[in-house]
C-alpha cells in the first residue's frame, strides 16, 4: 500500500523564547525537523507534505536540504491541526492509499512504531491513533476505549470531565488513516471546542459516527516527547543520547563510560571499535569496526577507518579522511586531508588541506599553513617522508616520497624524494652574552623599569 506522509510544522515555539523557528533547534547535532523526517524516510513514502508556518522560508529551507522532493505548503493561519493537515489535501487529491500524520517538534519516534501504525491499519481499522500511558496525564488529551477495546474518542484536557481526567491512556498526536476516509472526515471537522480550532482529534469521533473501526496502539511515553521549551529541548536530547548509547552497545561498540560520549543523529560506529569517554560526534561521521578513540575528542564531517587510533584530545574537521591503521594523537586537528595508511600525526599539530602519505611521520609542533588570508592552499607529503618537530610547511608545496625536513624548518619550496630539507637560519653561540643580557634586565627591574 502506498504511503504519504504529512508533516506538521507550522508552529511558532513560543516557549523556546527565541527567534529561531522551534524545529529548527539542533537536537544531536541535527535540527529537530531532521529527526521527524527520518523516522518518515523508513516508511519509504511516495510523497511527504510539509505543512510549514512560523519561519516558513526557513524551514523549508532545512527541510530541503535534508529532502529535495519533499512536496511544501504553509498555513498562514494558525487555527488548529486539523486546519493544518488541510492545508495538505491539494497535495493528496490524487493519492490513494495511507497517510501518517508526524509532527516536527515530536523527534523521538521509531520507525517501528510507525510501522505497527501501517500494520494496524491494514489489519482493518479505518483510523490508527499513537497512544501512550502517561506517568502524569496533566494536558495530554485523553483517549477514551469502548467495551471492545476500540478509540471511542479524544478528549481534549481543558474539555474533559473529571473522569475523563482520570484517564492515564493519552494522545501522541500521531495519527493514521486511508487518504479518502481522511480527506472526508477533515471536511466535518468543526470549532466546537474551548479554543475554538480545528482540532485533529475530532476526526475519531467523526470516524466512530460512520460506524468506522478505530484503533489505537502505543508506544513508551518517552518516545512520544514534543519539545516546547529549551526544558523540553534538554529532555529530548539527554533522551536520545540514552536511546544512541545502548543502541551502540548492543551493536558490538565499545563505550568506556557511556554517560560521556555523545552522538549525532546521523553517527555511525562499527563493531568491535572503542570509544572512550568525553568523546563528542557531531554530523557526518563514520568510524569503522576497530577503531580506537580515546578521550576527550570532537569528531565532525569525517571518517575514521578500521584500526585507526585517534586521540586523546583530536579534533577531526569536515572532510578529514583517516586511513587504516593511522595515528592521530593528542591535540592534533585535521581539516579537509587524507591520512593515508599508517600514517602519523602525535603531537601538537595542525594539518589542514594536505594529503598525508602513507607511513609517513609528522612531527610535534607541525604545522600546515594553508591559508594565505584569501585562498586556501594544498600540502602534499609523500609516502614515507618524515616531517620534524616545529616545521612550517607553508602551502601549496610538497614533500617527496622518503623525504626529510629538518626540526623547526619553514618549507616554502618543494622537497624531492628522498632529499633532506633544511630551512632555517644557521645557530650562533655568542659565549656569555646571555648572562650578561639577563644580569641587565634583572638590574633595570631591581630599579623600577617594568
Amino acid at each position: 500500500m502506498p504511503v504519504a506522509v504529512i508533516l506538521l510544522a507550522a508552529g511558532q515555539g513560543t516557549r523556546m523564547n527565541s527567534d529561531l523557528p522551534k524545529i529548527l533547534h539542533p537536537l544531536a547535532s541535527a535540527p529537530l525537523i531532521a529527526h521527524a523526517l527520518a523516522a518518515a524516510r523508513a516508511l519509504e513514502p511516495e510523497r511527504t507534505i510539509l505543512v510549514t508556518g512560523h519561519g516558513a522560508d526557513a524551514v523549508e529551507a532545512a527541510a530541503r536540504s535534508i529532502d529535495p522532493d519533499l512536496r511544501v505548503v504553509e498555513q498562514t493561519e494558525q487555527l488548529g491541526t486539523a486546519h493544518a493537515v488541510l492545508q495538505a489535501a491539494p497535495e493528496l487529491e490524487d493519492f490513494e492509499g495511507d497517510v501518517v500524520v508526524l509532527y516536527g517538534d515530536t523527534p523521538l519516534i521509531r520507525p517501528e512504531t510507525l510501522e505497527a501504525m501501517l500494520a494496524t491499519r491494514a489489519g482493518g481499522a479505518a483510523v490508527v491513533v499513537l497512544g501512550f500511558e502517561a506517568a502524569e496525564p496533566g494536558t495530554y488529551g485523553r483517549l477514551l476505549l469502548g467495551p471492545n477495546g476500540g478509540l471511542e474518542a479524544i478528549v481534549e484536557a481543558r474539555d474533559a470531565t473529571p473522569d475523563q481526567l482520570a484517564v492515564r491512556l493519552c494522545n501522541s498526536g500521531l495519527l493514521a488513516a486511508d487518504a479518502t476516509t481522511l480527506r472526508g472526515l477533515l471536511a466535518e471537522v468543526g470549532t466546537d471546542n474551548a479554543k475554538g480550532e480545528y482540532y485533529l482529534t475530532d476526526v475519531v469521533g467523526l470516524a466512530r459516527g460512520r460506524g468506522l473501526a478505530v484503533a489505537v496502539i502505543t508506544c513508551p511515553e518517552a518516545e512520544t516527547l514534543g519539545v516546547n521549551s529549551r526544558a523540553d529541548l534538554a529532555a529530548a536530547e539527554a533522551a536520545f543520547q540514552a536511546r544512541a548509547r545502548a543502541e551502540a552497545m548492543a551493536n558490538g561498540v565499545t563505550l568506556t563510560d557511556p554517560a560521556t560520549v555523545f552522538f549525532a543523529l546521523d553517527t555511525v560506529v562499527g563493531r568491535d571499535a572503542t570509544i572512550g569517554p568525553h568523546v563528542v560526534f557531531g554530523a557526518e561521521v563514520t568510524v569503522e569496526s576497530g577503531a580506537i578513540i580515546l578521550p576527550f575528542c570532537y569528531f565532525e564531517g569525517c571518517h575514521i577507518s578500521r584500526g585507526a587510533r585517534i586521540g586523546p584530545f583530536a579534533r577531526l574537521r569536515p572532510g578529514a579522511e583517516i586511513a587504516e591503521n593511522a595515528r592521530i594523537g593528542n591535540f592534533v586537528e585535521v581539516k579537509n586531508s587524507i591520512v593515508e595508511e599508517g600514517a602519523k600525526a602525535n603531537h601538537l599539530t595542525y594539518i589542514g588541506d594536505a594529503t598525508v602519505g602513507r607511513g609517513a611521520n609528522v612531527g610535534a609542533g607541525t604545522i600546515v599553513c594553508n591559508y594565505d588570508g584569501v585562498f586556501k592552499h594544498r600540502t602534499e607529503i609523500g609516502a614515507g617522508a618524515f616531517i620534524g618537530s616545529n616545521t612550517a610547511l607553508v602551502a601549496p608545496v610538497s614533500v617527496g616520497a622518503g623525504a626529510l625536513v629538518a626540526a623547526g624548518s619553514v618549507v616554502t619550496s618543494d622537497v624531492p624524494e628522498g632529499a633532506l630539507a633544511i630551512a632555517r637560519a644557521r645557530q650562533e653561540n655568542r659565549p656569555a652574552l646571555g648572562r650578561r643580557i639577563m644580569e641587565r634586565l634583572r638590574a633595570l627591574k631591581a630599579g623600577g623599569v617594568h
